[in-house]
């Protein structure tokens, strides 16, 4: 399944869904649901996940995932995909089977659903403020461990894009990381070698030249304040990509885009997420 309307091309999901699932299933079940054990073994069921609020649908291969490794035999049919907005009362799938495993599987299920969907909608909330602007909005690392994947793909289905995925595809040089170094200059000279991009936060204009004149594909502008950020693009002419983080809201979100910064990461899409309101209710029909 590709996530249907992110605002970019068709997504492919992550590679790591089936070991995640086994993860999750794993920590729920332990030496099996003693409780799903009062259901004759030979029972079956029909099921509905309704919706409770509005939001932006994600997790739909997680929860088949969860179903499958259970029992291969369960169907689930969606009436709404990946990135799709959907409002209260929906019934966003039909999951029919075993009622057994049907039991076993409804919160792990509901889970990633509700904890996905909870991060894309976030996530339409800050990049339908940036339409129009050259400005791209970006997740971070500041993910549930174990649920990074998931999460960033998520993200993407919210319309925001992909910062690095882990410290192994790109370097981000940071304060510590300076000062172990010796300095901004050292540290992106060492990065230079590793033929991935480089990225280097800076906290004043004075290390905003350091970095340039280093090389540094792109910087971030930790904490500037408006004035700030609109002195960074003048500096910065074009030779870096410039990037903002530390204090983003909604609130000021259009604000800094207007500065004319090429990114905004928001470590909220990712680590204050509030999941969305999901049931699953068996049924007759």
């Amino acid at each position: 399944m590709l996530c249907a309307e992110s605002g970019e091309t068709m997504l492919a999901l992550p590679a790591d869904i089936s070991e995640t699932v086994t993860t999750a299933l794993r920590e729920d079940l332990g030496n099996g649901d003693i409780t799903a054990m009062l259901v004759p073994a030979d029972a079956m069921a029909r099921a509905v996940v309704i919706t409770r609020e509005d939001a932006v649908l994600c997790g739909t291969a997680w929860f088949d995932e969860v179903y499958r490794q259970l029992d291969p035999a369960i169907t689930v049919t969606w009436q709404a995909q990946d990135g799709e907005r959907i409002t209260p009362g929906l019934t966003v799938c039909k999951v029919q089977g075993p009622a057994r495993e049907l039991l076993t599987g409804e919160r792990t299920a509901l889970n990633f659903l509700q904890l996905l969907s909870g991060t894309a909608t976030v996530t339409h909330a800050y990049a339908r403020l940036l339409s129009g602007c050259h400005t791209r909005l970006l997740d971070t690392r500041k993910t549930v461990p174990g649920l990074r994947s998931a999460q960033k793909y998520a993200v993407l289905c919210g319309g925001g894009h992909n910062h690095r995925m882990g410290l192994f595809d790109a370097i981000l040089i940071k304060e510590n990381h300076i000062l172990a170094a010796g300095s901004i200059g050292a540290a992106v000279t060492r990065a230079k070698t590793k033929n991935v991009p480089v990225e280097v936060e800076v906290e004043n204009l004075t290390q905003l030249e350091e970095a340039l004149q280093a090389g540094a594909d792109t910087v971030l502008l930790d904490n500037f304040d408006l004035a700030g950020l609109r002195q960074a693009v003048a500096v910065n002419r074009g030779r870096a990509r410039l990037e903002v983080s530390g204090g983003v809201n909604l609130d000021n979100l259009r604000e800094l885009a207007a500065t004319g910064v090429d990114f905004i990461s928001v470590g909220a899409l990712t680590k204050h997420v509030r999941a969305i309101d999901f049931s699953m209710r068996f049924t007759d029909t």
